[in-house]
């Protein structure tokens, strides 16, 4: 089973500001869509850290909450591969930086599969244990980048030197995506997949 998680899950969210909503329209209603007992529903939404917000509605989260509530959502299904279109792009860099570390913490409690679009170097390379460069019309690979799944993800990585090596190679295919020449620098080779 798969399960998607895109950036703007706030369709339903437009309505938030009646007085009277639904209980589905909750952080707990918004995850009930599975049937699940109430302990397992709390269950899955301490896994993503929102315990004491079962019954706030969406006005009343952050734009991270909300992702939280999302995702929380898609756990639910105990997925085997679960989808993330840009989930944390409209998020502030603190917020989204806090759900790199919480996702890699629900991956590994998880083991399951993620595939993760993002459109920020720095995130792929830290999130990522392969990074796949694409190119647009006709969207085709461009390069495969292999990133150390061995070396632990936390603020040395961030500041290591194979981190930064990681992001210059991860720009340099990017820029060979858009049709441009790399960055001046130390020689990049973006490595064809």
């Amino acid at each position: 089973m798969q399960i998607v998680v895109e950036q703007h899950q706030s369709a339903r969210d437009s309505h938030a500001h009646r007085s009277r909503l639904p209980a589905y329209c909750t952080s707990m209603g918004r995850v009930l869509l599975a049937y699940l007992p109430p302990e397992q529903l709390e269950h899955y939404l301490a896994r993503v850290e929102l315990t004491g917000f079962e019954k706030a509605f969406p006005r009343e989260l952050s734009g991270g909450m909300k992702m939280r509530v999302s995702i929380a959502r898609a756990l639910v299904m105990r997925p085997a591969l679960l989808l993330l279109d840009e989930p944390f792009a409209a998020l502030d860099e603190i917020t989204r930086s806090r759900l790199n570390d919480d996702l890699l913490k629900l991956k590994s409690a998880l083991g399951a599969t993620i595939v993760f679009v993002t459109h920020s170097v720095y995130e792929s390379v830290y999130l990522s244990t392969r990074i796949t460069v694409m190119a647009p019309r006709p969207g085709r690979v461009v390069a495969d980048i292999p990133v150390d799944p061995s070396l632990a993800r936390n603020e040395d990585f961030r500041l290591g030197s194979y981190y930064a090596e990681r992001c210059r190679e991860t720009s340099a295919a990017l820029q060979l995506a858009m049709g441009e020449p790399p960055p001046p620098g130390p020689k990049h080779e973006a490595r064809r997949g």
